[in-house]
């Protein structure tokens, strides 16, 4: 089911492709940044599942921030892995591609929450 909220179905679908991504790096046999662009690569999501969730606007705030550092660590092992030819240059392309996405639409959110908390 849809949740009619980019920023949620986006980052979804990256986990699932951060997911499968992982299932391709352990079957090649590297274990260690495979687990790393997991980690990273699913807590964007689940800290913007957080942030809807969230129970204050410091929390929310809060979570949006931790997001897009998630966010940016995962481009950082998208691109390790790329320049150390553990994935290729149309898979790391791609990926990061739909990061750098992420990281553009949680950092356009945390301008809009700051302007909004500066102008109150």
């Amino acid at each position: 089911m849809k949740s009619h909220n980019v920023i949620q179905d986006k980052s979804y679908a990256f986990a699932l492709r951060i997911i499968k991504l992982y299932q391709f790096l352990i079957k090649e046999n590297e274990f260690l940044l495979s687990k790393q662009v997991l980690c990273s690569g699913t807590s964007i999501g689940a800290n913007v599942e957080e942030a809807i969730g969230s129970q204050s606007e410091k929390e929310f705030i809060s979570k949006f921030s931790i997001a897009y550092k998630e966010a940016r660590e995962t481009a950082y092992w998208l691109r390790l892995l790329k320049d150390s030819n553990l994935i290729s240059e149309r898979q790391s392309t791609s990926m990061l591609q739909d990061c750098d996405e992420l990281i553009r639409i949680i950092g356009c959110i945390q301008r809009t929450l700051k302007a909004k908390m500066d102008n109150s």
